[in-house]
Parts: C-alpha cells; sequence; structure tokens
C-alpha cells in the first residue's frame, strides 16, 4: 500500500527558471563553443602536455592537419604563434561567421 506521505518530503520541483553557463570561447578562434566541446592538449599529451582548453571539433581538426606533435609543442599554449601559419589564419578568418556548432571535412596538410 502507498503511503500518503514521503518518507523523505516531497520530490523537487522541476524549476523552469534553470539558468544555463555561459558559453565558453574556443581557445583558437574565439567563438563561443556550442553542443561539442573538445577538450585539446595544446602541448600534446605524448610530449608531456598536461593543459587542456576548450576547442571546437573543426578547430581542433585544423590545427591536427596542420602541424606536427612536435610544432604543437614548440608552440605551446601561443595561440598567437599557431595564428601565424597563414592556413590557420585563412581557417580562423573562414570560420568566424559560422555557427558554433558548424562543423565541416578538413583538408589535410601535405607532408
Amino acid at each position: 500500500m502507498a503511503r500518503k506521505h514521503p518518507k523523505h518530503g516531497p520530490y523537487p520541483e522541476d524549476s523552469d527558471e534553470e539558468q544555463e553557463a555561459p558559453p565558453v570561447p574556443c581557445w583558437l578562434c574565439g567563438r563561443p563553443t556550442g553542443s561539442t566541446i573538445v577538450w585539446h592538449h595544446p602541448v600534446p599529451k605524448s610530449r608531456g602536455g598536461r593543459d587542456v582548453v576548450p576547442m571546437h571539433p573543426i578547430c581542433q581538426k585544423t590545427l591536427i592537419a596542420n602541424f606536427t606533435n612536435s610544432e604543437l609543442q614548440r608552440h605551446g599554449m601561443d595561440v598567437e604563434g599557431l595564428l601565424a601559419n597563414p592556413a590557420v589564419r585563412k581557417f580562423v578568418d573562414w570560420v568566424a561567421n559560422k555557427p558554433p556548432d558548424f562543423n565541416a571535412t578538413t583538408a589535410r596538410k601535405s607532408r
């Protein structure tokens, strides 16, 4: 038989006033992140990197396509050094007006 009064009090009511956290900006392009956030190691884990930064998946794919792990290790947390690369600068300028959850194929760097 069901109890008339719950043992531990009433169930919490669903509040319509849930506040969402403000979107985190992407480390590379500076746009607000969407529903998918990739936590990227600016210095690859294989090179001793421990810090992680939020990025769009397409921004991370662009970094991986244009830099080797050794190059990423040399740049470290220096975003300006990465943006000095013409291919990355061209990408960031192109993606600046896209929505946060935009995704597209990324061309590989010819090595």
